[in-house]
């Protein structure tokens, strides 16, 4: 079955252009001439890549990018910018809003048929299905690797053995791995003041433990113990924000594994991840702002890249744009030249918290 291209340009001879080496590749393509149509043919047809212009009448790319992202049905779908600038603060601004590519005018046949087969092979095997198992969640790691999503990983996992009445974790302290079971059965429990146990959870082959302390960055809030040998896989923490923060389609796709796809489970831990990288990046602001400002009150810019600041908050370069962006939307912060001042520091104060 041959893939679907939404095309979104208004000048017709470039949208006939794009349309016709598309369809001598074999892709389906379905065209809009300005961005309004496009978000309609998006949400109707669901395609598996969208290429669109930047600069429309009516509704922009951006606008166009922002409105499908805000939908869970479109937001997955790879994303591709047409432009004629190649400003950096082109690039940022569709980064921040989660634009996957860029191809610049002009292009010619074979720079936009790489685009669109690297694009669309990335988000094929992303969205593969793996069992939850050692084997399949390997299966995962090199899939994504494979895509070029995720950097920094150290495939330091490993499998450890367990006889029955061990240890996995204690409630009280701080974790530093993510668990999933590969054999045998797990309890979590509760211990109340006269040592009497509460159980929380029977954990099975297939089920991942310790991640929402993770995402909260607290102690464990319960304690694990075998029920039965075990074998354990222990997936370090580094690696477990890798694939929450560094993208977010690696990111839906490990969260359903995580969650069971349970639609509810799932929506709470996006939020959750989603939230943590917030808290992160305002705490990080606050302490910025209190070193560079000058006097009470002051708007003194903070001049911090892009990658520090992302180095600070222990997340993607990317996760930090995006938030950054947000931010600016919701008038905490401008950014004039790359430098961000502060423009509410106490509701940043509030999200750190």
């Amino acid at each position: 079955m041959s893939k679907t291209i939404l095309l979104i340009e208004d000048n017709a001879a470039m949208r006939d252009n794009i349309q016709e080496i598309l369809e001598l590749s074999e892709y389906k393509v379905f065209t809009a001439v300005n961005g309004k149509l496009g978000v309609e043919l998006a949400k109707r047809e669901k395609p598996d890549l969208i290429i669109c212009d930047i600069t429309m009448p009516e509704l922009d790319g951006y606008g166009v990018l922002h409105i499908l992202g805000k939908s869970d049905e479109t937001a997955g779908i790879p994303f591709v910018f047409l432009t004629a600038k190649a400003e950096k603060a082109d690039f940022r601004k569709g980064m921040t809003l989660g634009a996957d590519d860029y191809l610049t005018k002009p292009f010619d046949d074979v720079e936009l048929l790489d685009v669109v087969e690297i694009r669309l092979k990335k988000a094929s095997l992303i969205k593969k299905e793996f069992e939850k198992t050692a084997k399949g969640f390997d299966e995962f790691i090199d899939n994504v690797k494979e895509s070029q999503e995720i950097s920094s990983f150290t495939n330091d996992r490993s499998l450890r053995t367990h006889k029955k009445k061990e240890s996995v974790f204690s409630e009280g302290n701080y974790p530093t791995s993510l668990y999933l079971v590969n054999k045998g059965k797990v309890k979590t429990f509760k211990t109340n003041e006269a040592g009497k146990e509460l159980i929380t959870g029977i954990h099975k082959e297939g089920d991942f433990l310790g991640y929402v302390p993770l995402l909260e960055n607290c102690a464990f809030g319960e304690s694990a113990e075998v029920l039965e040998d075990a074998e354990i896989y222990v997936i370090p923490k580094q690696d477990f924000f890798a694939l929450v923060y560094n993208n977010k389609e690696v990111s839906r796709k490990f969260i359903q594994l995580l969650s069971n796809n349970l639609s509810e489970r799932e929506d709470r831990l996006l939020k959750l991840a989603y939230n943590s990288v917030r808290k992160r990046v305002a705490e990080a602001l606050v302490q910025l702002h209190d070193r560079y400002q000058t006097t009470t009150g002051s708007k003194t810019p903070i001049p911090i890249s892009r990658e520090d600041l992302a180095g600070i908050v222990g997340t993607a370069t990317e996760s930090v744009i995006r938030t950054l962006g947000d931010f600016k939307e919701e008038k905490l912060i401008e950014i004039q030249k790359g430098d961000i001042s502060i423009l509410n520091l106490e509701k940043l104060k509030g999200l750190k918290n």
